[in-house]
């Protein structure tokens, strides 16, 4: 009953506020509060028509007594709003859209500040400038570092502080705000130690010839330029469960493997960051899935479909046109032997020098563990390479399963295994996976080299930290990257980019190839497809579905509108990453290929953008019109083996 008169209390008070402020005044009058019983705690980072909480706190213990749990009345700007005081605490939000002398009152306390937001249009601005300056100047420290001193500069100008002095406050907060938060969030600390001992284990599987070992049986299979950027692209597929993993793994594998036949760095980090995305993207088993079930089941649960959130994924696979097509478009670049664009110069400069010698001050990964240079009693067996890789592949799929498993999900005899396999990784725990295969790697690393006595204790440690040293380029990109990405999530950058595109009316036919444009556009400002997911999907899914409905289209017809726009979500956000050189796999692909990471974004650029088309000409936008896909794709590919034979040439 108590509850029921609360309730009651309320909504009375509710239609009292809309009518009299002077009556719900009478209810605490007897209670003054002043400038020490309350306090006001509101973000100090305003953008233009996005929702701020403020909180008032009262600290006054009668009124707390007194009001805790029922509606208080407050006044903004001279507007009586009624709030509810929770724990001391009542909840309003406000969207500010103009410079205003922001005033809020609650009994005789008044608060005032001036507010000036910052345009939501900026918040595409410090991604551009980093991303610009990137592209022109081919050097991304200093491109990243600008553009996060412009996003930090222009939160604390905002905030009523002169310019020069919110210059000096932006620069400070890249370090204790920025740089410091990107670092202590659990799973970015866990991508750095993850790719620290990846670096290690390569340095060590080098040093005691390991390396070379594969190097000699993979050159068996690999013995011209084709071969050995085939041989890439088939383990960029086998390693289909996670991108990071791929990209590392695949990266320092083969890199020696491509140098010895002459194949530039620019198109091993092609190959290797444009199998890793894609295969994770679409297979039935990765560390992608959870996260993108998670977000379809929300859209399900909002429009209230009974479909499963698998179900729908594996319905919208038929149009993943962009992962698809990326795939088979590297086949046919490798099987035709021919590039175009900053690409093909790259493959015709690699295959004209005598020697390739990429380590030199034009390489931002210069980490020397190409060089495989061992001394001569140390006898090449590629065991000591293909264990500790192995340990760390199969590794990491065991912690899957270890860190997801559920035996109510093995013992449902209503579901597939694939089903049951997809769910259980989805539910993982992909970073400790990570971790303990990669650490299992360095030890197993360590372990053969002392037992077969190649190399002793002390230099085999040294060798390990000479790996963690390799890392530290990538890593303060990698951190860079995450800063000023978090510098975008503050400004609202997605909202700006989202809201601008989605208040366009369009026919439902075009929503799929829309929702494409649109997560590449926020992938490539935010360097992230995982958070342009977590961005679009619960944005989009609903709104499709409904502009469909109010169309007038079935439930068959808006069904395959709603499977066409979960995949090109996906989609997009592949593209999107893949052109972006503030993409965490983009960085991780030109580290773990050492390449110089612009010149991988320079060369990349193109043919991204050229599947991209493709991808949404020939198949995203048909698709929604209802050809079939079984038409679209074998159309697609035939598209890009002519595009590839008008535009491409031999080196």
């Amino acid at each position: 009953m108590s509850s029921l008169f609360k309730n009651f209390i309320f909504s009375f008070l509710l239609f009292l506020s809309a009518n009299s402020f002077a009556a719900i005044d009478d209810l605490n009058e007897t209670i003054t509060l002043g400038a020490n019983d309350v306090e006001i705690e509101m973000t100090s980072i305003i953008v233009q028509g996005i929702e701020v909480d403020i909180h008032l706190n009262i600290k006054n213990p009668e009124f707390r007594k007194t009001f805790e749990g029922y509606p208080i009345t407050i006044k903004i700007n001279n507007k009586p709003i009624v709030a509810k005081l929770v724990k001391g605490t009542a909840t309003i939000k406000y969207r500010f859209q103009k410079k205003e002398e922001f005033q809020i009152s609650i009994s005789e306390y008044t608060f005032k500040k001036d507010i000036t937001p910052i345009p939501l249009w900026f918040s595409v601005i410090p991604p551009l400038i980093a991303i610009l300056f990137a592209l022109i100047f081919k050097e991304v420290f200093t491109a990243l570092f600008i553009g996060i001193l412009v996003g930090t500069a222009t939160i604390f100008w905002y905030q009523d502080t002169a310019l020069l002095p919110a210059i000096f406050k932006g620069l400070f907060s890249i370090i204790d705000t920025y740089i410091i938060n990107s670092l202590t969030e659990p799973g970015h600390m866990s991508i750095i130690v993850f790719s620290m001992l990846i670096g290690a284990m390569v340095n060590i599987i080098t040093r005691n010839g390991g390396m070379k070992g594969v190097v000699n049986i993979l050159s068996k299979f690999a013995k011209s330029p084709r071969s050995g950027q085939f041989i890439t692209w088939l383990l960029g597929i086998a390693i289909f469960f996670d991108d990071y993993a791929n990209t590392l793994v695949v990266g320092n594998t083969m890199r020696p493997v491509t140098d010895k036949l002459k194949i530039s760095r620019e198109k091993l980090a092609y190959i290797v960051d444009s199998t890793a995305a894609p295969i994770t993207a679409i297979a039935f088993v990765t560390t992608w899935i959870g996260a993108e079930l998670s977000y379809i089941q929300d859209g399900i649960n909002t429009i209230g479909l009974t479909e499963s959130a698998y179900g729908i994924f594996i319905s919208s696979l038929k149009y993943a046109f962009y992962p698809v097509f990326t795939l088979v478009f590297i086949l046919i670049l490798i099987r035709k032997q021919v590039d175009f664009g900053p690409m093909y110069h790259a493959e015709k400069k690699a295959r004209l020098v005598k020697d390739l010698d990429l380590d030199d001050d034009s390489n931002t990964f210069s980490n020397k563990l190409n060089e495989l240079d061992v001394p001569e009693h140390i006898k090449p067996r590629w065991y000591n390479a293909a264990i500790p890789v192995f340990i760390i592949i199969f590794g990491t799929f065991a912690g899957l399963l270890y860190t997801g498993w559920d035996q109510s999900v093995w013992d449902d005899n209503t579901i597939s295994f694939s089903t049951k396999l997809s769910t259980v990784i989805g539910n993982s725990d992909s970073y400790k996976a990570l971790l303990w295969s990669s650490i299992s790697g360095v030890l197993i690393a360590i372990l053969l080299t002392l037992v077969q006595k190649i190399l002793d204790l002390k230099t085999t440690i040294d060798s390990m930290i000479n790996g963690f040293r390799t890392m530290l380029t990538a890593i303060i990109i990698l951190v860079l990257a995450w800063s000023i990405a978090l510098v975008t999530q503050h400004l609202h950058t997605a909202d700006f980019i989202s809201q601008s595109l989605v208040s366009i009316n369009i026919s439902p036919q075009f929503i799929p190839a829309f929702t494409f444009i649109l997560g590449a556009l926020v992938a490539f400002s935010t360097g992230s497809s995982w958070g342009t997911m977590a961005i679009l999907y619960p944005l989009i899914l609903p709104a499709s579905w409904l502009i469909a409905q109010n169309f007038g289209m079935d439930h068959e017809s808006s069904l395959s509108i709603f499977y066409n726009v979960v995949s090109a979500v996906l989609a997009g956000s592949v593209l999107g990453d893949h052109c972006s050189p503030i993409s965490d796999t983009t960085i991780l692909s030109s580290l773990a290929s050492s390449c110089n990471h612009i010149e991988h974004v320079r060369t990349q650029l193109p043919y991204a953008l050229t599947v991209g088309s493709v991808s949404i000409i020939i198949g995203t936008i048909p698709s929604a019109f209802g050809i079939s896909s079984w038409i679209l794709f074998p159309t697609g590919l035939l598209v890009m083996f002519i595009i590839v034979k008008l535009v491409a040439k031999p080196y």
